[in-house]
């Protein structure tokens, strides 16, 4: 209302303005270049500069007009086909993320040719093709993205690993990664993506290589590397033990990989319990004593304990004179007590092991230890109290681990 208002009031000082210079005086134009020769008033040749930029202007309109219905009715043109490549974008995304993969494919697909920036469409219809197993066309459209747009060579590749990852083809997403590592040594996502793939792979050596550089780099939280470090380097002795006795060496593969392991690792007690158990069914008993001695010397911890008193050493006297010297700051541990009553044992020490398998009881009614106490008992003629001790045990373990229930 008020630009109305103020666009009427311009029009009346206009005509007002010019309406006084036409009563002051009509004025002279005069042009003339060569044989050609214009004159007219002044406010003639105004009005006529006024009709020819208004034909222009309504020429401009007109042939505007005119390309937009010709682009409308034109199903190929540019218009048609931008409107086409936006619908496709909107429903393929859609598709893809509700798993309709088949017209998922064909509308990304459509979208990517459209797009100056396909890159996205491209990954889309690459993962669509290959829920649908088709790996061929699935490749072929990563490689018509890394075509558009060779910078994105990285993200090209990524994607590629992960879909051949999810064929079941881990040496190719292996070699796919590898390549591209050599090409982005200190990458994050590259290394994490070939860290679970290694674990993916159960390649023990291969985790334990890349430790460091992800450590370096910061991928991943202090907590959760050291968890993965401890379940690589566990690995990694299992497997040595395994290896050595597919090759008839069962120590030498194992103790390779202890050696590399650093002084952290083999103070930790899961991995030192690991290696010594490996030790002993190996053979070499006296080798785990020594070792889990000299742990238990820096660092007492009952799981170690409870394998120490399972071994025999070369000098079991030596052992046992060494765990009892732990008495003096762990006498109420009932993991001590059972390990002294067993190397009691091996002693023939009868009334010296039953002492400490019921000091053991008297901290804790353990089912394992109520089963040794009682073939000991039975041994030495007190069959009442050896029943009593496996009726009891019985009843522990029974309570520890309740029947499922009848269906």
């Amino acid at each position: 209302m008020i630009r109305g208002v103020l666009l009427i009031a311009l029009l009346v000082v206009a005509a007002s303005v010019v309406g006084l210079g036409i009563a002051r005086g009509s004025g002279y134009v005069l042009i003339a270049y060569e044989g050609f020769r214009y004159e007219s008033s002044l406010w003639v040749f105004l009005a006529a500069l006024l009709v020819l930029w208004l034909a222009f202007y309504l020429l401009r309109v007109l042939l505007r007009v005119l390309g937009v219905s010709s682009a409308l009715a034109n199903p190929w043109s540019r218009r048609h086909r931008s409107r086409r490549g936006r619908k496709a974008s909107e429903q393929g995304l859609l598709e893809l993320a509700e798993g309709r993969w088949s017209p998922a494919l064909k509308h990304l697909r459509l979208a990517a040719e459209q797009d100056p920036q396909p890159l996205m469409y491209y990954l889309g219809a690459a993962r669509a093709a290959n829920q649908l197993g088709d790996y061929e066309s699935s490749d072929n459209l990563l490689e018509r993205a890394l075509t558009r747009q060779p910078r994105a060579e990285l993200a090209v590749a990524l994607t590629h690993a992960e879909l051949q990852q999810a064929r079941g083809n881990l040496q190719g997403a292996h070699d796919t990664l590898s390549a591209m590592l050599e090409r982005h040594p200190h990458h994050p996502e590259v290394l994490r993506r070939l860290l679970d793939l290694q674990r993916q792979r159960g390649d023990s050596a291969a985790v334990v290589g890349l430790l460091p550089e992800l450590r370096k780099q910061k991928v991943l939280a202090d907590s959760e590397l050291r968890d993965i470090e401890r379940q690589a380097w566990r690995a990694a002795l299992l497997d040595a033990s395994l290896h050595g006795h597919e090759q008839g060496d069962t120590l030498q593969p194992l103790h390779n990989t202890w050696q590399q392991m650093g002084q952290a690792h083999r103070n930790d007690p899961e991995l030192l319990l690991i290696y010594t158990e490996q030790l002993r069914q190996a053979g070499a008993e006296a080798q785990a004593e020594e070792t889990l001695r000299a742990a238990l010397k820096k660092h007492y911890e009952p799981r170690l304990v409870e394998l120490y008193g399972q071994l025999r050493g070369s000098d079991t006297g030596r052992q046992l004179q060494s765990a009892e010297a732990w008495l003096s700051e762990h006498a109420e541990d009932p993991v001590l007590l059972r390990a002294l009553a067993r190397m009691s044992l091996h002693h023939q020490l009868w009334g010296k092991a039953r002492d400490y398998y019921e000091a053991s009881l008297g901290f804790s009614r353990d089912p394992q230890t109520c089963a040794e106490l009682a073939r000991l008992l039975n041994r030495l003629g007190e069959t009442e109290r050896s029943n009593q001790l496996f009726q009891e045990g019985l009843g522990l373990f029974n309570s520890r681990t309740p029947l499922p229930a009848p269906r």
